[in-house]
């Protein structure tokens, strides 16, 4: 299956199944995707295993550039419901990431003060303090858990550092409480004869616990929704994905099914 890199600094407004009308901001190169993981089903493809220094938009490039797109928004009577950090990979990653929020939620109350601004993150950069508290001060904190064991935690999301573990990103996770949004992508199959399926019983006991430790403002749960890198990976329809989010219920943590 095919993959595609985002080519713009601000791209959109998109219709998102999750944020409405969201208007995106990539930080990161618009030629290659720039990331701490190497998720089986990235719409963006496989993580570079290179260190090639890859230029990045300065702070002041990605305000004038917000800035223009808004004011063009404006003129044309088109409003966001969203203005989201997303992109070719890990947003929080960009040296600048919390004076760029900064500039962003000024821009965001000068001229569209209804609008949220969301971070689309994969948790592996939460225990640098600039970056929690930056994220912090963003109205949608939405944060990636997608495996409730560490050995299906690595299968999925293969993270590039070698001391990143899922109980790291958990007790990370947990010091945002009501400020994280949790979004957990259900996926299954075979890669390389090897089965990965976060759908498991004793997957879900597990991410269950996580979820109640964290005790999140709600939890995004979701299928593969565009093509992958890896192959023979299986799309979790709603109704399992459904089944899944009655397990919360118990829990009392809200939740959307996407």
């Amino acid at each position: 299956m095919s993959t595609f890199l985002f080519n713009e600094l601000i791209f959109g407004p998109v219709r998102s199944r999750r944020l409405g009308v969201s208007l995106g901001i990539n930080l990161l190169p618009v030629n290659r995707k720039m990331c701490t993981f190497d998720c089986i089903y990235c719409e963006c493809g496989w993580t570079p295993d290179d260190d090639t220094a890859a230029p990045l938009p300065s702070r002041s490039e990605v305000a004038e550039a917000l800035e223009n797109r808004l004011l063009k928004m404006k003129a044309a009577g088109e409003t966001p419901d969203s203005i989201t950090f997303a992109g070719n990979g890990e947003p929080t990653l960009h040296s600048a990431f919390p004076g760029v929020v900064d500039d962003t939620l000024k821009l965001r109350d000068q001229y569209f003060p209804q609008a949220e601004v969301t971070v689309l993150s994969n948790s592996s950069t939460l225990h640098k303090p600039e970056i929690f508290a930056a994220l912090n001060r963003i109205d949608n904190n939405i944060l990636k858990l997608d495996a409730g064991l560490e050995a299906t935690f690595q299968k999925i999301n293969k993270p590039q550092a070698s001391n990143l573990t899922l109980d790291s990103i958990v007790q990370n996770l947990m010091q945002f409480r009501q400020k994280v949004i949790i979004q957990t992508l259900f996926v299954r199959g075979e890669i390389d004869g090897e089965k990965i399926d976060n759908t498991k019983p004793a997957e879900l006991h597990a991410w269950l616990g996580h979820i109640r430790q964290i005790q999140p403002r709600y939890v995004m749960l979701y299928p593969i929704h565009r093509a992958t890198p890896a192959k023979g990976l299986e799309v979790v329809d709603k109704e399992e994905l459904y089944r899944i989010a009655d397990m919360l219920r118990t829990l009392r943590i809200k939740y959307s099914v996407y």
